[in-house]
């Protein structure tokens, strides 16, 4: 049975925000192993944004951010209760959604809100880039170009720019923030404006 320290737990209690008690037992649960740890969490957050999910949100912020005077973001997220949207942490992460988006350009909030006419589009595309492969192959390699469409295009799915090891999407940075505040939270809209791009329309 392997020993884990006070300070294990305590280290990984501050990278996830997740009890104690849910830490040490993490720790356990994967034999010390520290990134094992945070999957267990993560996977148990998950089950309890599930959960969550379907809660009313009516309180949150609206964040702007404006990046040299030539982009300009501003981002509507909410959650459940005022004592909530008045915390470091929800504001903290309102702020990294905002400063993404200038950086990374989402064009859709997530990938259901992407219109069908788009997805049909992207797939005569990729149908016609690799038309010379059989018909399970071809279907394979189009499912895997619509994910890399969706990582580049739909906010939620996107890899958030200040994860150092560019695997942490904006939607486990939002179900991380579910888990540690014990509400309900969701991104409801976001616009983006460059200097000198012409409207769409």
């Amino acid at each position: 049975m392997i020993t884990i320290s006070a300070e294990s737990v305590k280290k990984l209690r501050e990278k996830t925000g997740a009890g104690m008690m849910d830490c040490k037992k993490a720790l356990t649960e994967s034999n010390g192993d520290f990134e094992k740890a945070i999957d267990l969490l993560r996977q148990k957050g998950l089950a309890s944004a599930l959960k969550k999910a379907g809660r009313s949100v009516s309180e949150g912020l609206i964040e702007s951010y404006i990046h040299m005077g030539k982009i300009g973001t501003m981002v509507e997220v909410n959650c459940e209760t005022d004592f909530v949207a008045r915390t470091d942490d929800f504001r903290e992460f309102v702020k990294d959604v905002a400063m993404h988006i200038a950086a990374a350009s989402p064009f859709y909030l997530s990938r259901e809100d992407v219109p069908q006419a788009v997805l049909e589009r992207e797939k005569e595309i990729y149908r016609a880039q690799v038309s010379d492969k059989p018909p399970q192959v071809l279907e394979k390699i189009i499912e895997g170009k619509l994910e890399k469409f969706y990582t580049d295009t739909c906010l939620l799915d996107q890899i958030f720019i200040k994860d150092p090891d560019q695997k942490k999407k904006i939607k486990d940075l939002l179900t991380e923030k579910v888990a540690k505040l014990g509400e309900n939270i969701i991104v409801r809209r976001f616009a983006r404006f460059q200097l000198g791009e012409a409207a769409a329309g």
